[in-house]
């Protein structure tokens, strides 16, 4: 004998309210329409699956074991709803986001702990990458997220792109470097000293090379390269190389790394980081949430990176340029 398992979800739930009118309310149904099933499931027994004149109504032994697969069957259902309600209010899923690495090591890794202590259901796979893998990531549908800077030609058809913080460079170096005993900086300085070159593929590179250009040099001697933004501070501490970084990276490590701007002007570059997108499509919910936090942090952060570089007595230019 095959029993329909909303049926035995119905009975389930009239066992636990004691009461057809209540269940019936509970499930959405007419107390009527209840009433009829239990009658019919009844028949087909051929046993009574309430006792007689009983209020609250008690089940016979069958009501209660058919009840008993009910009740998994009615919780089941009800797990099913919260998920679905959990999905849909992004506090249940998987995000898969990507970025730019120094960023994602300095801001973002740690933005995503914040938010899953809030939200522990939802599972975050963060790998890094630059645009043009991180556009590919999009389009294909292998990632939800892409964290990047962007200049204004770099925008294309088909994504949409939030911004966060507004790109702002300096030249980065250990704490007790000699330049800084230094009471006026000039462009000459900056090619008396080893540098660091960014990842292959970073747009620091390119920035690097708008400095060369600005201070009328093809080269500069690069004696380390391709590190991760950890072996990039730790090989800074131990020698008197320098590098180009974000301001807001060193801004974020400024207390636990002996790491620090060099306060000469160099040429910025017109980006902005911010939050890439599909620009259609369906937005996974849990996906937009993290976003939201990412974006409710960098407003935050904004105005303390800003005061932080109001607080830096810049040195030259450039080569007899004046100070600000």
């Amino acid at each position: 004998m095959k029993l329909e398992e909303k049926h035995l979800a119905q009975l389930a739930a009239v066992v636990e309210t004691g009461s057809v009118t209540d269940a019936a309310a509970r499930l959405g149904l007419s107390q009527p329409a209840l009433s009829r099933t239990l009658s019919a499931m009844e028949k087909r027994l051929g046993e009574p699956i309430f006792e007689p004149g009983r209020r609250p109504l008690r089940p016979t032994i069958i009501g209660q074991q058919l009840a008993e697969h009910g009740r998994i069957i009615l919780e089941a259902s009800r797990k099913a709803s919260e998920t679905v309600q959990r999905f849909r209010t992004g506090s249940v899923g998987t995000v898969r986001i990507a970025g730019v690495p120094f960023f994602m090591d300095a801001f973002i890794s740690r933005m995503i702990g914040e938010f899953q202590t809030q939200q522990p259901d939802i599972r975050v796979d963060q790998s890094y990458g630059n645009l043009p893998e991180l556009q590919s990531g999009i389009s294909s549908n292998q990632l939800d997220l892409a964290i990047t800077p962007l200049g204004i030609v770099d925008a294309s058809l088909g994504f949409v792109f939030t911004p966060i913080l507004p790109g702002r460079n300096i030249v980065a170096c250990r704490t007790g470097h000699p330049l800084l005993q230094k009471r006026r900086l000039t462009t000459k300085d900056l090619i008396d000293y080893p540098w660091i070159a960014p990842l292959p593929g970073s747009p620091l590179l390119a920035d690097l090379h708008a400095i060369l250009l600005s201070i009328g040099m093809s080269e500069i001697n690069v004696r380390y390269s391709g590190g991760s933004l950890l072996s990039v501070f730790n090989y800074l501490e131990e020698t008197d190389a320098l590098t180009v970084l974000p301001h807001s990276v060193v801004f974020a490590h400024r207390k636990d790394r002996r790491i620090t701007v060099l306060p000469v002007e160099i040429p910025q570059p017109a980006r902005t980081l911010g939050i890439l997108r599909l620009a259609d499509g369906p937005r996974l919910p849990a996906a937009e949430r993290l976003a939201q936090h990412i974006t409710d942090r960098f407003d935050d952060l904004r105005q303390l990176i800003k005061r932080h570089e109001n607080s830096i007595v810049w040195g030259m230019s450039g080569e007899g340029g004046s100070g600000r």
